[in-house]
């Protein structure tokens, strides 16, 4: 028999139901994800840390969890909300039962939930705090911690997550770049695509300097990379910093999901927060600059607030935006160009959503080739 659950929300709304994972009590933002499949991989997302994920597909937990997966070093959700978990998982590389891994990393969850419910609700009330207990009964009581605990906006997490010390993930065959990337809660696909193209890529901590960045490579690197992360951009000020004084000195540059939110920032535009976001595997973006659809990975709270028509002239050329949702006309990427009369040569560029996804969709797997050729282009610029 499984111990009973509560989960409540900061608007008083209650759920009632049984243990999963660890047994305990936790606080989050609660957030919803539409994925069916790749759950071993949202767990391991950095970018998912202190953040409750209600799952909207009811079976979770059927393939179990294997040692190949993760993108990271630990579960980073603060707790877990499905309906119907797996009894018995089933697949050949499964080592252990998600009950159990959660379990054993101290991750409290719930289960039989009807999480179709709750998801709705947050797609009317929005992102809210959340209370998840296997000890407290009472849901008033819980309620009154949930609304104690620390909210999403306002907060800067990536010093949380980041690697304490700068590592290499060297390139496969022949190198043909050098790139340091800025790690604010880094998925290990991300320097693993990037390294099957010939990159050598420095992953450096999140209080990395730009002496840091252009010590990497024999003559500074080929290009910079902010990657995914946790947290408000809107409270993050040294890497916007660190990123405008890369951009002073023309190094290119690709940011992915936390990483388009400080490029918008370090180009002059604000940010603010989604209602209740966009998570799971399964949102079309259109990329203006080819016309193309793709069906993308997303996990992210908060947005750009850039106009979408006509391009912006900042101090570091003029800036536009690539890439557009389209369920509801959020900004999914921006480039920066030279000035039209100067050739209106890309310099930098970056997306909101997730090009590196796994398990998928990999329709925007392109953006690390376009990335290449960038550096490639800028290089012969150089030597030109």
């Amino acid at each position: 028999m499984r111990t009973p659950a509560l989960l409540v929300l900061e608007d008083g709304r209650v759920f009632r139901g049984e243990s999963f994972g660890a047994t305990g009590e936790t606080f989050g933002e609660a957030v919803f994800s539409t994925g069916m499949t790749g759950y071993q991989e949202t767990l391991t997302d950095p970018s998912y840390h202190r953040q409750v994920v209600v799952m909207t597909a009811p079976h979770v937990g059927n393939t179990g969890v294997n040692d190949e997966d993760p993108e990271s070093r630990r579960i980073w959700v603060a707790g877990y909300v499905v309906r119907d978990p797996a009894r018995i998982p089933s697949n050949w590389r499964s080592a252990r039962s998600l009950d159990d891994e959660l379990r054993e990393q101290g991750v409290v969850g719930i289960s039989g939930v009807d999480t179709r419910a709750l998801t709705r609700h947050l797609r009317e009330r929005g992102a809210m705090r959340v209370g998840i207990s296997t000890t407290e009964t009472e849901a008033t009581a819980l309620l009154a911690r949930v609304r104690q605990a620390g909210e999403m906006a306002g907060t800067e997490l990536a010093d949380e997550v980041t690697t304490t010390e700068a590592y290499v993930v060297p390139a496969v065959g022949e190198r043909r770049f050098t790139v340091a990337a800025v790690d604010l809660g880094i998925k290990a696909n991300t320097p693993r695509m990037m390294a099957e193209r010939g990159i050598e890529v420095h992953v450096l901590p999140a209080t990395a300097t730009v002496e840091d960045v252009l010590a990497v490579g024999d003559d500074g690197p080929d290009g910079l990379f902010f990657s995914n992360g946790p947290g408000d951009p809107a409270a993050t000020t040294h890497q916007v910093a660190l990123l405008q004084q890369a951009l002073e000195r023309q190094v290119p540059y690709f940011g992915i999901c936390f990483g388009n939110q400080l490029f918008g920032r370090a180009l002059g535009f604000g940010t603010y927060k989604l209602k209740y976001g966009h998570r799971g595997i399964n949102q079309p973006v259109i990329d203006r600059t080819t016309g193309k659809v793709e069906v993308t990975a997303h996990n992210h709270g908060f947005a750009v607030d850039a106009p979408l028509d006509g391009p912006t002239t900042t101090p570091y050329g003029q800036a536009h935006v690539s890439h557009v949702c389209l369920n509801d006309d959020v900004v999914e990427g921006l480039e920066l160009r030279d000035p039209e009369e100067s050739g209106g040569a890309l310099r930098s560029f970056s997306v909101q959503y997730h090009p590196e996804a796994a398990a998928g969709p990999h329709d925007a797997a392109y953006l690390f080739d376009r990335f290449c050729e960038l550096m490639a282009a800028r290089s012969q610029e150089g030597s030109a």
